[in-house]
């Protein structure tokens, strides 16, 4: 990253927008990690979805969406689909996590400990709060 983009980063981190009855104040930088699984993956009789959750929240994650698929394929090439019922299984599920850089760095250990084998990207976002004026 040049200077010049971390100055820009540090003047929007501060930056109040209104918009009619609402302001948007950005509060800081963030990291947004993305899980990719499916309903099959297990952690012993439980889903690992589950565990991945609580232990997100455990370790004090600002916040977490499961997301479940309707249909999807990962590295086999199987089309996993909810188009017939009777056949339903192990549909696509996708775990997203936001917080600080650091405390996502902090719990990528217990991520590769819990999912050694699954998808995980990260990417930088820029958190803000949706506040009313006043």
């Amino acid at each position: 990253m040049h200077d010049r983009d971390r100055v820009q980063r540090q003047r929007t981190a501060t930056a109040t927008v209104g918009f009619g009855r609402w302001m948007v104040r950005t509060e800081e930088d963030g990291m947004r990690v993305v899980v990719f699984l499916t309903e099959d993956d297990r952690a012993g009789h439980r889903g690992l979805h589950q565990v991945i959750l609580e232990r997100a929240r455990d370790e004090g994650i600002a916040g977490a969406t499961l997301w479940r698929g309707i249909e999807g394929f990962g590295s086999s090439g199987n089309i996993r689909t909810n188009r017939f019922p009777d056949s339903t299984t192990g549909l696509p599920l996708v775990l997203e996590f936001i917080d600080s850089p650091a405390r996502i760095e902090s719990f990528l250990p217990a991520l590769a400990e819990l999912a050694p084998r699954s998808l995980v990207t990260r990417e930088p976002v820029q958190m803000s709060r949706v506040l009313p004026k006043g």
